[in-house]
């Protein structure tokens, strides 16, 4: 597995890889970033589960900004990433965390929160 350091930047990417247009409508990028068990609060208030709420429009197109990340290992295999996005669609303030699993030589998003807050 990857040092403290490169898994920090590699998760950051994958993060910030979720908030573009074309991986968020795309099954197939979506399929290789999240694992098969992948649900979601999102800071709408739903619950999306990949297996029942990824069409094929995928999960949506965002206009968002990615700031404070942080990764917190939970295990080898375990990391929680922690941040903050501002929505500038709605311009709303979110906090943000997603739980990645080391699965068959990649990192995949198992678990995903959103939850508005205020700057």
């Amino acid at each position: 597995m990857a040092s403290e350091g490169s898994l920090y930047k590699h998760l950051l990417q994958l993060e910030e890889k979720l908030l573009q247009p074309e991986i968020r409508t795309s099954q197939t990028e979506l399929e290789q970033l999240l694992a098969d068990d992948f649900f979601e609060f999102g800071s709408s208030g739903k619950v999306l589960y990949k297996d029942g709420g990824i069409g094929e429009a995928g999960i949506g197109e965002v206009k968002m900004t990615l700031s404070d990340f942080e990764t917190h290992p939970l295990s080898e295999e375990i990391v929680l990433a922690t941040y903050l996005v501002f929505n500038e669609v709605n311009e709303r303030y979110s906090l943000r965390s997603s739980i990645w699993k080391f699965t068959d030589g990649s990192w995949k998003m198992l678990f995903h929160q959103g939850t508005n807050t205020t700057p």
